[in-house]
Parts: structure tokens; sequence; C-alpha cells
């Protein structure tokens, strides 16, 4: 278990104890699957740090590879009802259990291959949350379609990126889907060093 302090605030999360244990090289043969999930990234903090400023109430809300679920977690502590999705089966279980550890609610959780997509019965969000999952340029164009189909008319999207190419492309590929973007930058200090994390609100 790692305490993390957040905006003033500290979360309590379980999570695997080597990510490097969990490689597989014949997932990362068959589709390239690597265990990102399992680690607690620098935009994964600064997305949660964001939330933490914002009234969630009532808010429906989805996180897209939520990992060991921070932002979802302070999503749900804000008051949004929170479904958790990844491509991993383990990380909605560390997701689920950390939510359940840190504010005493239940959230939803979904296996989702944002590649195939099975969105049947999810309906539509208020709220996408995403945290550095665009370190794999070829993750653009599914992203950009599967969160144009979730997005309810008048919802929004958080997408957390360390600065990658790829966060800069999903913003210009969202732009030509007819959403306007509004960024700020944060400071997000891991593991003795700095990490400037981009926030970016996308909506119509």
């Amino acid at each position: 278990m790692t305490d993390v302090a957040v905006g003033g605030e500290t979360f309590h999360l379980t999570h695997p104890e080597s990510a490097e244990a969990l490689f597989d090289e014949r997932e990362f043969a068959r589709d390239e699957r690597i265990p990102y999930w399992a680690d607690l990234w620098p935009s994964a903090r600064g997305l949660a740090a964001h939330l933490l400023k914002l009234d969630l109430a009532g808010r429906r809300a989805i996180e897209l590879g939520c990992g060991i679920g921070l932002p979802g977690i302070v999503a749900a502590s804000r008051g949004a009802h929170v479904t958790a999705t990844d491509h991993y089966a383990p990380a909605l279980d560390f997701a689920a259990y950390n939510a359940r550890t840190n504010t005493g609610r239940l959230i939803d959780t979904r296996l989702l291959d944002w590649h195939r997509p099975e969105t049947a019965g999810l309906g539509a969000f208020d709220l996408i949350l995403a945290a550095d999952v665009l370190y794999e340029r070829r993750n653009v164009a599914p992203l950009a379609a599967l969160t144009t189909e979730l997005l309810s008319e008048r919802g929004e999207i958080i997408l957390a990126d360390p600065r990658r190419a790829g966060g800069g492309l999903f913003v210009r590929e969202m732009g030509s889907r007819g959403f306007s973007a509004a960024s700020e930058e944060t400071t997000v200090v891991q593991d003795g060093r700095n990490v400037t994390v981009a926030v970016h609100h996308l909506s119509r």
C-alpha cells in the first residue's frame, strides 16, 4: 500500500508490488500489451489534484484506462457516480478495492478495449476522465472515437498528459470533431523529480 498526498488529502492505494513482474511476453506479442496499469503515474496525480477542486456531485463519470484508480476515486469522493474501465481485469479489481477503501462507496467497473469497444449498456457520461493513456500514438484515433460516442451532449472530457505527442494529437483530432479545448499545466513531484502535466478540458 502507498499513501498518496493529493491537494492536502491523503489516499491509501493498494497496488501490485512490481509492474515488471506482470509483463507477459505472449500478451505483448498478441497486441503489444504492457501492464502500465500497475504503476501510479504523475498524470494520475495531476488529474486527481485537479478533480479535487471541482464539485462533481451527481455527475456520471467514466475513467478510461483506470489503472489502480486514483482519479476515479477522487471523482467519487467529490460526489460523482463513477465507472472505472481498463483493458486489464486485475486493474478493475484494484480500482474497485481502492475506491471502497478510500470513499466507502462502490464504483462500477467494466472491461473495455478501445480498439474493439463493447459499449452496450454503458450509456452517456457527463464526464470522461483519462490520465496518460496516449503514450502510443495508435491509441489516438480509437480514443477519439470512443469518447465521442460515450460523452453526453453537454459533457466534458478531462485528459491529463505529460505533454506527450499523443496528447497534442488527440486535442487536434477532437478539434476536427467539433470540440473546443481549454488547457492548463501543473507540476507533479514524484520520485524526486518534477513532471509537467497538461490538463485538457474538451467539450462540444
